[in-house]
């Protein structure tokens, strides 16, 4: 898109990659389970490996949520430092969820914490969650990425102490034991490591988005180890408990190691749009 951006520009952006990724998983995300399904050796992970592929094949054909979690809302909005923004870009994102709740549909998810009253249109307090960075350039980029609970209810947080490093990788397996079937395997395991308490988790969030297809010896090192459980696809056994593991890490206080794992089910939505001012 050329020319300046305005509040309606954001507004259908915002809803049209919403729409993609409730419909449409990312190519890597596709390879990756098609990948696990050439390699499995259960006959039962198999089917149930057959089966999400035609669940995403017949999403797409449909142009349809892929899950009935169509998850809230998360966004990550890099903003060139060169943009002219003359509108109110929250409201125009916002703006975005409440009519793609509508338009695509999506499952009304966003209730008050204690009293549990839906806001019926996935926005609310604190919600969608909108992250801002800047870059260089006149561009904006909004990447959103849907989460459901059912992963996301599996993931976790702990502060180490500074020598515990050695305790990592124990916390990363416990943490995928502990979930076993429940967040929908084969997985896509975000870590968080270093930053604050608050900083791990959304180095954690972050790790999901990156490129399934490539990863560190680390990350290559913990999804043999997470694989090795033995979880499999739905918690029914098999070679795949996880897709891909992928570790962010950030500098931390001197007295502190913040670790933390967030767990996406095999539906790793994510949709990206980049407007130029």
């Amino acid at each position: 898109m050329t020319g300046r951006i305005n509040y309606e520009d954001v507004v259908l952006a915002t809803v049209n990659i919403i729409r993609e990724a409730e419909v449409c998983l990312p190519p890597d995300v596709i390879d990756a389970i098609e990948d696990a399904y050439e390699r499995e050796t259960s006959e039962i992970a198999r089917a149930q490996l057959a089966a999400i592929l035609r669940n995403i094949e017949l999403s797409k054909k449909g142009s349809i949520p892929m899950c009935q979690d169509t998850g809230i809302m998360v966004f990550f909005v890099e903003i060139g430092r060169s943009l002219i923004l003359d509108f109110d870009l929250e409201g125009a994102i916002v703006e975005g969820v409440r009519r793609a709740t509508v338009q695509v549909p999506l499952r009304p998810n966003a209730v008050s914490p204690l009293s549990r009253q839906n806001s019926g249109d996935n926005t609310g307090s604190g919600l969608p969650d909108i992250n801002y960075s800047f870059v260089e350039g006149n561009k904006l980029s909004i990447t959103v990425a849907p989460k459901g609970a059912g992963s996301e209810n599996m993931s976790a947080l702990r502060m180490f102490n500074p020598t515990e490093i050695s305790r990592i990788r124990e916390f990363v397996l416990e943490t995928v034991l502990k979930a076993g079937g429940m967040p929908c395997p084969p997985i896509v395991v975000g870590v968080g490591i270093g930053g604050s308490f608050d900083k791990a988790a959304r180095l954690a969030k972050q790790a999901l988005l990156l490129d399934m297809d490539k990863m560190d010896p680390f990350e290559l090192e913990l999804l043999k180890d997470i694989n090795a459980l033995g979880i499999g696809t739905m918690g029914m056994g098999g070679c795949t408990t996880a897709l891909a593991v992928h570790v962010k890490q950030a500098h931390c206080h001197t007295a502190s190691l913040p670790v933390a794992v967030n767990i996406q089910c095999w539906a790793n939505r994510h949709a990206k749009v980049v407007l130029e001012g």
